[in-house]
């Protein structure tokens, strides 16, 4: 069902960018023959545009893990009250844009502030392509601002660092090659019973593996004398050739888990990928370059121009 919703997001997309370029042609006609306004095509011409680059960024979401849940933690940084509060603005602002996209959240675990904010938060962030769009928050958010903390008023920085990791499931699907994979039958060995040497009712599976990230084969051997009924054998071997399968796909997901682990120990104070700074009304991402005035809007949750630009440079990396 899943794969079924997603091949029918992509075709009625396709159709529905496919009729707004169609209306634009159409319009553009019809402004000729002074059936519409320009001001009618330039919204005609607008609404195609955000179709089309919606429908591209979507199309940067090609890794596996794009699709899933995600897992989103804060952490703030040295400078104690200030830091902490600056953590806890950074919480809010996740909470908001999920709440905007409609994406189901929960509080995993969280550690309050000393004074003010918090030390560190765990959401869980449920729904369609959250990780996806949160991993281009992963790194060190920095805020310069004029402290409400500090009596004489100075401007202070402060950092915190945010960590987006995908939620992986466990429905991993298992696909064997009937063209990599032989049988053989054996007589099966072992004491008791007439029909052990009589009757070949042990099976053995051959199956020429190639690991699909590596492109490395292998010949995995599965033998089964579990019973002397030779088919029941049989789909016992299969299972567990499935299940040396599954195993294999598991620990590399598990390998990219730790990858994105390790990226997590290279963050350092400094690195930061974002700065907010309050008294200029600037909000600069410092990958892509993306900049806006607009401070306050962003701290209410609309970061997706940020997103937008992160995922059309390094969306497919």
């Amino acid at each position: 069902m899943k794969k079924i919703k997603m091949l029918r997001f992509w075709i009625d997309s396709c159709k529905e960018v496919e009729q707004a370029v169609g209306e634009v042609a159409v319009g553009f006609d019809f402004v000729k023959e002074g059936v519409i306004s320009e001001e009618e095509l330039d919204q005609l011409y607008d609404d195609a545009k955000e179709k089309v680059e919606k429908l591209e960024l979507r199309n940067m979401l090609r890794n596996e893990e794009d699709k899933m849940d995600a897992i989103l933690k804060i952490n703030s940084g040295a400078g104690g009250t200030e830091s902490q509060d600056w953590a806890s603005m950074l919480m809010r602002l996740y909470l908001r844009w999920c709440e905007r996209h409609g994406y189901k959240t929960a509080i995993e675990h969280m550690i309050d502030g000393d004074e003010a904010g918090i030390k560190s938060v765990t959401i869980s962030v449920e729904g369609a392509f959250a990780y996806g769009y949160l991993k281009s928050e992963n790194g060190v958010h920095r805020l310069v601002r004029v402290s409400p903390y500090n009596a004489q008023g100075k401007r202070m920085t402060s950092f915190a660092s945010v960590f987006v990791t995908p939620l992986i499931d466990d429905t991993i699907e298992i696909e064997i090659d009937p063209a990599r994979l032989t049988w053989d039958t054996f007589r099966s060995g072992g004491a008791g019973g007439q029909n052990v040497n009589k009757v070949e009712s042990g099976v053995r599976a051959r199956y020429q593996y190639k690991d699909p990230y590596t492109g490395e084969e292998e010949e995995i051997l599965v033998e089964n004398t579990e019973t002397r009924d030779q088919p029941k054998n049989r789909e016992n071997a299969l299972r567990n050739l499935k299940s040396i399968l599954y195993n294999k796909e598991l620990q590399h997901r598990q390998e990219e888990q730790r990858k994105v682990e390790d990226a997590k120990k290279k963050i350092e104070w400094g690195s930061q990928i974002r700065s907010y700074v309050f008294d200029d009304r600037r909000v600069k991402d410092h990958r892509t370059n993306h900049q806006t005035s607009n401070v306050n809007a962003v701290m209410d949750g609309d970061i997706d121009d940020f997103i937008k630009a992160y995922l059309m440079e390094f969306g497919e990396s």
